[in-house]
């Protein structure tokens, strides 16, 4: 059984009341199912913004940023639409700097984007190495060098990892590799802006039904089977990964950085 926090459904509590968010991955991917539930970015910017926040909504895809700026707007929310390559260093400053124009300034970043190339060793070319590994870390580190400087006292910060980064799961090496890779990124992003009480904080995502996480049922048969011994039961709704950003952010966890949250249903730990 499920609460209404797990299906997206509570009202807000103003816990982000006048925070300015940057959700870089902020779209959804496209998904034929009749009924698709949001990706773990669209969710994220759906909630911060019931709680208060002015969202800046960026993607590579431009129509899928679009959609959820509409989601935002749709809930009564403040949205923006940033489209850019979050790996390319100029779009990555460029992106950071439209959001700061367009909501106004700069507290709050959840950084969302993740890609997977190649499976097993053997399958994994360079090129695939190169690219999850600018995707998933290089734009981590180009969007934090860029918004640090015009982020306010007191912000925080939130990378997206995955179950994937604490113990081999996906079957691709430059996935787990990189999601592995967050936890020192964020340990020294924390460092460096807690002179100014800039939190940095990670999630960490377990078997979560999103478009991604339906497509790649698909292709991996044994995942209902691995769903099965979740301890918890289920997969979890990324509404619940929204829920665990959104304290993160706030400032329920003002003493809180440098740390990793793990939201898996006790699958990596039990």
């Amino acid at each position: 059984m499920t609460g209404s926090e797990a299906a997206g459904e509570a009202p807000g509590r103003g816990r982000l009341e006048g925070r300015r968010l940057l959700v870089v991955g902020a779209g959804t991917r496209p998904s034929a199912d009749p009924d698709p539930p949001p990706g773990n970015g669209r969710a994220i910017a759906v909630l911060a913004a019931r709680e208060g926040a002015a969202v800046a909504c960026a993607d590579l895809d431009a129509d899928a940023a679009t959609a959820t700026v509409e989601a935002v707007r749709a809930a009564g929310g403040e949205a923006a639409r940033v489209v850019a390559d979050a790996a390319d260093p100029e779009q990555c400053a460029a992106m950071v700097g439209e959001a700061v124009e367009a909501i106004g300034g700069l507290d709050s970043l959840v950084l969302n984007v993740g890609i997977a190339l190649g499976p097993g060793l053997e399958g994994t070319s360079p090129e695939d190495w190169d690219r999850t590994m600018a995707v998933n870390v290089r734009s981590h580190f180009l969007a934090c060098r860029a918004a640090l400087p015009a982020m306010a006292d007191g912000a925080a910060i939130v990378f997206m990892s995955s179950a994937a980064g604490l113990r081999p799961g996906s079957g691709s090496p430059s996935y787990d590799s990189s999601k592995a890779a967050l936890f020192g990124l964020c340990r020294h992003v924390a460092r460096e802006g807690a002179p100014r009480r800039i939190r940095a904080n990670v999630v960490v995502p377990g078997l979560i039904d999103t478009p991604i996480g339906r497509a790649a049922s698909g292709q991996n048969p044994d995942r209902d089977r691995i769903a099965a011994r979740v301890p918890l039961g289920r997969q979890g709704t990324p509404w619940e990964i929204a829920y665990a950003t959104v304290f993160l952010l706030s400032g329920e966890a003002s003493y809180i950085t440098g740390q990793t949250v793990v939201v898996d249903g006790g699958l990596t730990a039990l």
